[in-house]
């Protein structure tokens, strides 16, 4: 079976960068930090003292009020990525195509924020005063659905819940719908609200996260000071299309996604495989699935969480794939500006690897100061740098062993 070529031609975010994907990436390229001070909640009551928030953001400027209200921030934000991002394919969803568009957007924990302020009512003043709209609100497969809804979209609506790989794993399976012809366009990618009080006392109790109180330096991928990553919140969905479809409707092409790899450590619930080899797995598989050699990669969007196992076993991993040419390929962890934006994460991070191609430039991995024998790659450190990109990847690694990447590449 011929498989289907599948270009991206829409981008769109919300992350504690900016409300857009181009202020996002503008800033990224700058080397400026979404990360402050923990405002949404007591930053007295955790070790934890800073969080990548998103600012300024205003739902009502995509959907009403009265709708908004029925929905988590998890959700809100996904609307508004994905609106941007038809609007920036130019994508019409009509009564005639509306059954060959579909969404899947994956979430690592969704509405944990309702899940907490319906329990607290539900604790206080009894079942009757809990939400009608508790169960649709939380569950995290309502940000593809009410997506879906808002836009009319009518095709494979589907969400894949693997932890920090959810936004990579949902856009790698949505390429895999259109290649095998069961939608001409997906809209994907991932979305999380996470910086609530459970879900911070979670991470802090498992010692996950950075207890470094400096908002500027507290995530440093790879670094040997490392302490943890630090958490983060917002979207980032792009629009997969057929090619055919989007040359027959003039579409801008901005790449091509080409691969997809997914697999399982098998291992632990928390910690990544020995050496990395889960990861070092899904590398191959989606290199191979593009039907390239490792050393077409000129740089890797790395998973790159600030946290001591993650970034040396994925420096391992690389080295494993890629041979002598782990040396001379690009990595960069744009988490040291963005936080960890756990299920979100990988959404974000293919809108950086699409503008990294798009624009001939690799973002920095920031705060880079101290090197760590252990991580010896080529990190990007503290600057951009403009190079062709002729191809890019994006890696993924999740609680529950969960490891996801994709690679694009410049479409010819």
């Amino acid at each position: 079976m011929n498989k289907r070529r599948v270009v991206v031609t829409g981008i769109g975010s919300v992350t504690p960068l900016g409300n857009d994907a181009e202020t996002t990436w503008s800033n990224i390229l700058a080397g400026k930090s979404g990360i402050g001070p923990l405002t949404r909640l007591n930053a007295d009551e955790y070790p934890a003292k800073v969080a990548a928030e998103v600012k300024d953001f205003s739902i009502e400027e995509y959907i009403d009020r009265k709708d908004a209200r029925k929905m988590d921030r998890f959700t809100h934000y996904a609307i508004a990525a994905s609106m941007m991002a038809v609007k920036n394919a130019k994508l019409e969803i009509t009564e005639e195509n509306a059954p060959r568009v579909g969404v899947w957007i994956g979430s690592g924990i969704g509405g944990m924020e309702t899940f907490e302020t319906q329990h607290e009512t539900f604790l206080n003043r009894g079942y009757k005063r809990v939400s009608p709209f508790f169960v649709p609100m939380m569950i995290p497969d309502m940000a593809a659905g009410q997506v879906s809804i808002m836009l009319g979209a009518r095709g494979v609506n589907s969400c894949t819940v693997t932890a920090c790989a959810s936004g990579t794993n949902s856009i790698g399976d949505a390429f895999k719908v259109i290649q095998r012809g069961d939608a001409d366009a997906m809209i994907t990618g991932g979305t999380e609200a996470p910086i609530t009080s459970m879900a911070v006392a979670g991470f802090c109790a498992n010692t996950a996260l950075s207890t470094n109180p400096d908002p500027q330096t507290a995530s440093r991928p790879f670094d040997l000071n490392r302490d943890g990553f630090v958490i983060g919140e917002g979207a980032g969905i792009i629009v997969l299309e057929d090619l055919e479809h989007a040359l027959n409707r003039g579409a801008d092409i901005i790449c091509e996604i080409v691969g997809y790899g997914s697999t399982g450590d098998a291992y632990h619930i928390t910690a990544p495989a020995p050496e990395g080899e889960g990861g070092a797995r899904a590398m191959k598989m989606a290199i191979n699935d593009a039907g390239l050699s490792p050393e077409d990669i000129q740089y890797v969007n790395a998973h790159g969480t600030s946290t001591a196992y993650n970034d040396k076993y994925e420096t391992i991993a690389v080295k494993e794939v890629f041979g002598e040419h782990a040396y001379k390929l690009a990595m960069s962890s744009t988490k040291s500006m963005t936080g960890h934006l756990l299920g979100a994460a990988g959404g974000v991070e293919a809108v950086f690897t699409i503008q990294s191609i798009r624009d001939g430039v690799m973002p920095p991995t920031m705060n880079l100061k101290t090197a760590d024998p252990d991580c010896d790659l080529d990190y990007v450190p503290n600057e951009g740098r403009k190079a062709e990109i002729k191809a890019a990847m994006s890696n993924s690694l999740g609680f529950g062993g969960h490891n996801a990447t994709i690679v694009f590449k410049k479409y010819e």
